[in-house]
């Protein structure tokens, strides 16, 4: 007879627990959202799309959907690009240009890094400048242009001043966001192992926002760019936008595309070594 402890298990307590259903495996085909690329498909997606761009361009106007009046094509481009190279000295056209950028672009970044360092970490200076620093930023630095020839002349100082204007505001605001966005708890932490006021600027704020400020000054070195060749609109001899505004005066359009390449590919080279510096100065921060 079986013990009154012997306990009858039904057929259904003694079996094993059901398995949980498994995930279904995400799908990969196509694109994924958020998914990121390998190195080599970024660049060679970003090279189709310039090859993609060119033959358009060829298909209208080597077609005859386009007047050449208004559009030349690749091939006349490439033809009025040799000739601006071997008879017209495009290479003091663009070397006139590039220093202009770099010197009112420096000349920007010395003045409004510190004061957007000192907009970020304390209040009261924020408080002072900070209305100003706005009310300029929405100024256009060509509207500029009349009231500096009047008072720098049609020489290198008042395209260099164009670009100041142009970038120093925009420089000042973001370095104060950036440094205003600090840790507060490296803050309290330091002050906890007996530093100062300057020991927190110097040890926390300025080494943590340096990645962001290194970044801000990448963007804003494309902004200068766009603000140069106002600059060399008006009153200039030289440079990419005095060839420009020959080659409207002349309807050459070829000239005219070629300039405007020739900017955005040297924007894109100080791009990529701006990157390639950040990433060597900064590497940790992005970890």
């Amino acid at each position: 007879m079986a013990s009154d402890t012997t306990r009858v298990l039904s057929p259904a307590a003694t079996a094993a627990p059901a398995a949980m259903p498994a995930a279904p495996a995400r799908r990969r085909r196509g694109m994924v959202p958020l998914e990121p690329v390998s190195p080599t498909a970024r660049w060679l997606l970003g090279l189709a799309f310039f090859v993609l761009f060119v033959a358009v361009w060829a298909f209208f106007t080597l077609g005859g959907y386009v007047s050449p009046t208004f559009l030349a094509s690749p091939i006349t481009m490439v033809q009025e690009a040799w000739l601006l190279f071997t008879e017209y000295g495009f290479l003091h056209d663009i070397g006139m240009t590039v220093w202009r950028v770099l010197g009112g672009f420096i000349l920007a970044a010395v003045i409004a890094v510190p004061l957007g360092i000192a907009m970020g970490a304390y209040k009261p200076v924020e408080a002072f400048l900070e209305p100003f620093v706005s009310f300029c930023r929405y100024l256009p630095a060509s509207a500029f242009i009349p009231l500096l020839i009047l008072w720098a002349g049609i020489g290198e100082t008042q395209k260099l001043l164009v670009i100041f204007i142009g970038s120093v505001f925009q420089i000042i605001l973001m370095v104060a966001v950036t440094v205003g966005g600090a840790r507060k708890d490296l803050v309290e932490a330091a002050y906890t192992l007996g530093a100062d006021s300057a020991g927190i600027v110097r040890r926390v704020l300025i080494p943590g926002a340096a990645p962001g400020i290194a970044e801000t000054l990448r963007l804003v070195l494309g902004w200068a760019w766009t603000y140069v060749i106002v600059a060399e609109l008006i009153g200039s001899s030289s440079g990419i936008g005095h060839m420009i505004t020959d080659s409207q005066a002349l309807l050459n359009t070829g000239q005219i595309i070629f300039g405007i390449i020739v900017i955005g590919l040297i924007g894109l080279v100080s791009d990529f070594i701006f990157k390639a510096v950040n990433r060597k100065l900064f590497a940790w921060a992005s970890l």
